[in-house]
């Protein structure tokens, strides 16, 4: 490999370039292997050439590329930041399969960003060294589709559906995502919630292929390094945990890492991010979970768990080192943080990096959205209602908040005493003024003056919400008793039964219908099979962030916005509640089906970035004149391109 520095190189050869546009250089081939990398020293451009080429009959295209243009290619859909040239021309024109060289022969169908299996055309394959390397048939996309879902359909417990997902997802990129965009309603419980949660339990046992970054206590001042180890350089979206807290099942360690791989592969999916823009990241601080610990394929530190300034420490020179590495448009998802590093880790860096809490901030908006979708069928306005929560943690206090904000806001009256609409329940009871010395700082807001409760039941007797809200993670805390007691006083109660995963659900859809005579308007946070009540068949809709967080990401990464203001996650929640239409009110449905779920993320997209802009925290300028079109055109198309 040659390497060259020259800033007068970089105007002789590409004086055509302009500051503000990406355009194709040809150059002549070499028939020998030839790798050139240019980078100019000039600031005002940054010019990256990577070729590789064997046929001397076969000239390149070379992309240069200014970093610091604000200028974005959305001829073909795929993501704001258009690396290879791939977005720049349409999808009939054919583009050039870059790796660290130009892939070809075995090497290419061992690239899943290039691999396209069996659709390799014979053209292709003459070209690119693979005739004799795969079988004479050439099939389409859609019959590799297929035939994928008839293979997945074959086995019949989830975690083997879901190692073949993400065998596929390491093998072909693209029929990955076309497939799970195709069959996303059947295919998310089985790359997300449920089943994530189960394979984050024995990940080590079916750990194949590193999908992410891991960063450990003994990684100390080398996480800089750590993450320019990462191939892929220009990151959109980083989803990182700690593992202490995933879903309901508590402290998995370093077996969380598949959160962030299954949230980011919803990213791409329903919000259209590139996949080559998300960067999965697991900081392993080890765990207290003895299981694991004594377990023999555990891949994580077999240390407890580093706490205090320690802990501190690490997390602060990985947020300096996100930032350095991928500047300060990059948004950090912080995905199942323990409660108290949770709401101090957001709080710390809000101000200073564009981050984001799906489980305080995502959670709240879509049930948010829900709540407002409820009312066209209950009446009355949010102020008119009364909210008791079953747990007091980042789910629980961060829906509280954005329903007391969003109350202030259609009410003018002061947030302080909106949040005496919400009633909160812990492990100790009804949450009440008397306890506030003892209580954690994100449970204050919420004592009010009420004599103690200790029994969730007598204080849903003794609040009579409106509303009943489960983020405990303990299953089956609304019993039978429970039920009857909200149906006793309402006509149509709504409960949400959010904990993850189904196992840990507060009740099932079955039990609220049943239980409530039918009467309830009932979501969780897992999916349910339809219900069958006194001949009505009842379908339940599923609370699910997946409806948030790809769309509001993709309307921060469009907008380029610099910070996450609250504003913006009511945006969402509106914009997911028109997606609600009657005829969902008429089958007891408050959210709108998944499978409509790109054009619903564009739409959240597009309000989420109108927010953007007009709170000033956009860096992407001029504002786009329709939001919507404008983020339709940014989603990455999971359709095979064809090669040089």
């Amino acid at each position: 490999m040659m390497s060259l520095n020259s800033s007068s190189f970089v105007r002789n050869s590409f004086s055509g370039v302009s500051r503000t546009q990406s355009q194709s250089i040809r150059l002549p081939a070499r028939r020998s292997m030839v790798v050139a990398m240019v980078h100019s020293s000039n600031r005002n451009m940054d010019v990256s050439v990577d070729i590789a080429v064997k046929d001397v009959n076969a000239p390149v295209a070379v992309e240069a590329t200014d970093s610091d243009s604000n200028k974005q290619s959305t001829v073909v859909g795929g993501g704001v930041e258009d690396v290879y040239g791939e977005d720049s021309a349409t999808e009939e024109h054919s583009i050039t399969p870059w790796s660290v060289s130009v892939a070809s022969g075995y090497t290419l169908l061992r690239d899943p960003h290039h691999n396209k299996g069996l659709a390799f055309t014979l053209k292709e394959r003459d070209a690119h060294y693979l005739r004799g390397l795969l079988p004479p048939v050439v099939v389409n996309h859609d019959l590799q589709v297929k035939k994928m879902m008839h293979n997945i359909r074959q086995y019949q417990i989830p975690l083997q559906q879901y190692q073949a997902m993400m065998d596929l997802q390491e093998r072909n990129e693209r029929l990955f995502y076309k497939l799970l965009i195709e069959n996303v309603e059947e295919l998310l419980p089985i790359v997300y919630t449920p089943t994530v949660g189960e394979a984050c339990q024995k990940y080590g046992s079916i750990f194949k292929h590193p999908q992410g970054l891991f960063i450990s206590l003994k990684d100390k001042g080398k996480i800089l390094e750590i993450l320019k180890n990462w191939p892929q350089k220009k990151i959109q979206v980083i989803v990182v945990t700690d593992g202490e807290r995933i879903l309901g099942l508590g402290d998995l360690g370093c077996q969380g890492m598949g959160i962030p791989v299954g949230k980011l592969s919803l990213y791409t999916a329903l919000g259209g991010i590139r996949p080559s823009a998300c960067l999965p990241i697991t900081i392993d601080v080890g765990t207290n979970n003895e299981k694991m610990l004594n377990d023999e394929f555990y891949i994580g530190l077999r240390q407890r768990r580093a706490s205090g300034q320690e802990y501190a420490e690490l997390m602060s020179e990985f947020m300096s080192a996100v930032k350095q590495n991928y500047g300060e448009k990059v948004l950090i998802q912080f995905e199942d943080f323990a409660n108290h590093n949770a709401f101090d880790l957001l709080e710390k860096y809000r101000t200073t990096h564009l981050v984001f809490n799906d489980d305080i901030q995502g959670t709240a908006s879509v049930v948010l959205a829900g709540l407002i979708s409820a009312l066209k069928l209950v009446g009355g306005s949010l102020a008119d209602h009364k909210f008791l929560f079953l747990g007091a943690g980042e789910a629980g206090t961060g829906i509280a908040e954005l329903i007391a904000l969003e109350i202030s806001k259609q009410t003018n009256v002061p947030l302080e005493e909106t949040r005496k609409k919400v009633w909160l329940v812990d492990s100790k009871g009804l949450i009440v003024r008397s306890r506030l010395d003892s209580l954690q700082h994100f449970k204050k807001p919420w004592a009010h003056d009420h004599e103690p409760v200790k029994e969730f039941l007598d204080a849903v007797k003794t609040i009579r919400p409106t509303v009943l809200i489960g983020s405990s993670g303990a299953g089956q805390t609304f019993t039978k008793e429970v039920v009857e007691a909200m149906s006793s006083f309402n006509e149509k109660p709504i409960i949400l039964a959010l904990s993850n995963p189904t196992s840990q659900s507060e009740c099932t859809a079955e039990q609220a219908y049943t239980w409530s005579e039918g009467r309830a308007i009932f979501a969780s946070g897992s999916p349910f099979a339809p219900v069958e009540y006194n001949g009505k068949v009842y379908v339940s809709g599923q609370s699910n962030n997946a409806y948030i967080f790809p769309g509001f990401g993709l309307g921060l990464i469009i907008s380029g916005a610099i910070r996450v203001h609250d504003d913006m996650l009511l945006a969402a929640s509106k914009a997911l509640a028109e997606q609600v239409t009657q005829e969902h009110f008429d089958n007891g449905l408050i959210y709108p089906p998944f499978t409509n779920i790109r054009k619903i993320s564009a739409h959240i997209a597009a309000k989420v970035a109108a927010k953007v802009y007009e709170l000033g925290l956009a860096s992407r300028l001029p504002q786009p004149e329709n939001l919507v079109a404008y983020a339709e055109s940014c989603m990455y198309s999971p359709k095979y391109r064809n090669y040089r």
